[in-house]
């Protein structure tokens, strides 16, 4: 095994919990909401970057810093 960059945590309400998830490059959560998919994926391969799915077409790609930018100026509903 590689050298491990990241690691990954998973908590829902139902008091269940993963941790100490290990990776390299990239880690992702999927979660399925009925028939959509909102997913975060985390890539330490270079820069951080992170990107955020909401199904096929509502997609959020950037760097750690833009996300915590956009965050910070809030995102206006359309």
């Amino acid at each position: 095994m590689n050298d491990i960059r990241m690691k990954g945590e998973l908590r829902t309400d139902y008091e269940c919990e993963v941790t100490d998830l290990p990776a390299e490059r990239w880690g992702e959560a999927v979660f399925r909401v009925g028939e959509e998919e909102i997913v975060l994926e985390v890539s330490v391969e270079k820069d951080v970057i992170v990107a955020l799915m909401a199904g096929e077409d509502a997609v959020w790609k950037g760097t750690l810093t833009g996300l915590k930018e956009l965050l910070k100026k809030g995102v206006r509903p359309r």
